[in-house]
């Protein structure tokens, strides 16, 4: 039987994602990064089934279709209308992201062909103002098959006797592994910004893969979730920590255990909401299962919202190129709330219309 409560939680972690993007509050944006992106490796490990450690091919295969496949697809959409959105100001190089960064239009056919290559053989070169999430396909497809590779190599090592220890033995090296790339300065110079959330992925993946395991020996309940919102606020307090593909020391040290306990807060929450059987579960677990959409298109979705914020100001057209949202008055104003909202369903009722319109098509052709 599916399990709609994990689809849940990758529907509160979308949300949250989007909501992080939208220049929220300071103190909300930390709480959320605390455990957002680790969640979707935590269910990454949370569904891993054992029999792929006999069917690799298949297990990759399906890593590919799902997340290679509409990194590529989209990625070149983006490529191919890049100079065009420079000349509809939609991109351009006056207003970029709240450091002052801005992007650029391909100046040359070998400068678009070197995006074109980095999309296709790296998983990188792909829109950073359109499709800042994509970093999340490429670390969870590189950590997925990292995770299965060590399994089949710590299941031969004779000291480790239980499926337990192997996990456990994987957490600890993705974990030694990222704290001594930390340390040293230390780049996987074959993975696009160096390979820390991939490693930080195979970490994420082995505790997922624990968590469902002895799922039911963890006290699930409100004091724990308690527990869990309060150790979230003392790292928010600290300065909060994330996936970021420069980590710091602070991130190694900080991140690990409000990431877990954010997971645990999200499903005890997703659990409850999964009892249910109104409109609002049905829209949750929509959002977790068409996790993808969003992250394509939420931020083109923002456009919309910046129009209105440029309207409602009545500020310079070009700051529509502004990454992710207008910066203007965003530590101040609610638009956040708006961006949020818009985010969100506009990728979704995409979604809904796309599928309804094949739906259709099909219906019609077998009528035929």
């Amino acid at each position: 039987m599916r399990n709609t409560t994990i689809s849940i939680s990758k529907g509160m972690a979308i949300i949250a994602m989007v909501i992080g993007h939208s220049e929220c509050p300071e103190w909300l944006m930390q709480a959320i990064y605390l455990w957002h992106m680790p969640l979707f490796f935590i269910t990454a490990g949370y569904f891993f089934n054992v029999k792929y450690l006999n069917k690799e091919w298949e297990y990759i295969g399906h890593r590919f279709k799902g997340l290679y496949i509409p990194f590529v697809k989209w990625s070149i959409f983006f490529w191919l209308i890049h100079n065009l959105l420079f000349k509809l100001n939609i991109l351009n190089e006056t207003f970029g992201n709240a450091a002052g960064g801005v992007t650029h239009p391909f100046v040359s056919f070998r400068d678009a062909m070197q995006h074109l290559f980095d999309i296709v053989f790296t998983m990188g070169g792909y829109d950073k103002f359109f499709l800042a999430a994509f970093w999340f396909l490429r670390a969870l497809l590189i950590a997925s098959i990292a995770f299965l590779i060590l399994y089949k190599l710590f299941i031969k090592i004779k000291f480790l006797k239980t499926e337990t220890s192997v996990i456990i033995s994987i957490a600890l090296c993705a974990y030694i592994l990222g704290m001594l790339k930390c340390i040293l300065g230390l780049s996987i110079t074959n993975v696009v910004q160096g390979g820390a959330r991939e490693i930080w992925g195979v970490f994420f993946i082995c505790i997922g893969y624990l968590y469902r395991k002895y799922q039911e020996k963890i006290p699930q309940g409100w004091v724990l979730s308690f527990i869990s919102v309060l150790v979230l606020a003392i790292a928010v307090i600290i300065g909060g920590a994330s996936m970021q593909y420069k980590p710091k020391l602070h991130d190694i040290f900080i991140l690990p255990i409000p990431a877990v306990l954010g997971f645990i807060l999200i499903h005890h929450l997703s659990s409850i909401v999964d009892k249910g059987k109104g409109l609002f579960k049905r829209f949750m677990v929509y959002c977790g299962d068409n996790t993808i959409n969003i992250v394509i298109f939420h931020i083109a979705a923002f456009k919309i919202v910046s129009l209105t914020k440029i309207a409602w100001y009545g500020l310079d057209f070009k700051q529509i190129g502004c990454h992710m949202v207008v910066h203007y008055n965003s530590d101040s104003d609610y638009f956040w709330v708006l961006y949020s909202i818009v985010g969100v369903i506009i990728p979704l009722i995409g979604k809904y219309s796309v599928d309804k319109y094949k739906k259709r098509k099909s219906y019609e052709r077998i009528s035929d």
